[in-house]
């Protein structure tokens, strides 16, 4: 698959603005670092401080706090989270997928395919904030970290939406994961070969994300805005619930 980047405006903090065209580039990204767990201070001061921001406010409907769903107390920035790099990805009419990184110059700690077209999402986005909440059961019996769930039920601003999967990084994922290696945040298109499957236009859109671990049952992806806006235009949550 050729690839070549057509932004459809200037990426932000683009470390080799010279990177225009690769053909099966050889895969140079990293393994993530493996860091150790925080000290017991700050995860009692993370614990308290997740407490009293999301005091339980629970949607008859599909059982996540309704602050998920557009509760403007969420749209501040959060201080304490750790900035990831967060990928959203895919052709026009097909589904779109999630990719997070530690930095743009290591391999995906998690790629879930999402059961909504990435047009779709991007209307969505177009229209203003957008909330994506993943929800999926707890089982107490099983000890299993909540990014390695392998299917979630997918809310998109408190509309079911079907779901999401978790799945191993193709080889298409770690080319575009490649190709996108320079951009640091930014949206654009990657022109590709045209299959019967797609339009030949990979739609991405880059930015860094707060990762908020409020417990092991719930983790949050606040989207950074680098204009220093009032808050994010995208967040996304994980939740399993009892």
């Amino acid at each position: 698959m050729a690839a070549q980047i057509i932004p459809s405006f200037p990426p932000n903090n683009v470390e080799s603005p010279n990177t225009t065209s690769l053909t099966y580039p050889i895969i140079s990204l990293q393994q993530p670092s493996k860091k150790k767990g925080s000290s017991k201070p700050s995860k009692l001061f993370k614990r308290f401080r997740s407490i009293f921001r999301s005091f339980p406010i629970i949607s008859p409907t599909c059982k996540i706090p309704v602050s998920l769903h557009g509760n403007r107390q969420y749209d501040s920035h959060i201080h304490g989270g750790t900035r990831m790099t967060g990928t959203l990805f895919g052709y026009r009419k097909a589904r779109v997928n999630l990719d997070i990184q530690e930095n743009s110059r290591c391999l995906p700690i998690l790629v879930l395919e999402l059961a909504i077209t990435t047009g779709k999402l991007l209307q969505e986005m177009g229209s203003g904030l957008v909330r994506i909440a993943l929800e999926c059961k707890k089982r107490p019996s099983e000890k299993i970290k909540i990014l390695d769930e392998p299917i979630w039920t997918l809310f998109c601003n408190g509309r079911k939406s079907g779901y999401g999967l978790k799945r191993e990084p193709t080889d298409e994922d770690l080319m575009v994961m490649q190709t996108l290696k320079p951009v640091s945040t930014g949206a654009g298109v990657i022109s590709t070969e045209a299959s019967e499957n797609s339009d030949g236009e990979l739609r991405y859109m880059r930015a860094y994300f707060e990762r908020v671990v409020n417990s092991r049952d719930s983790e949050t992806y606040y989207m950074m805005n680098p204009d220093g806006n009032s808050g994010p235009e995208l967040s996304i949550f994980f939740v399993r619930v009892g």
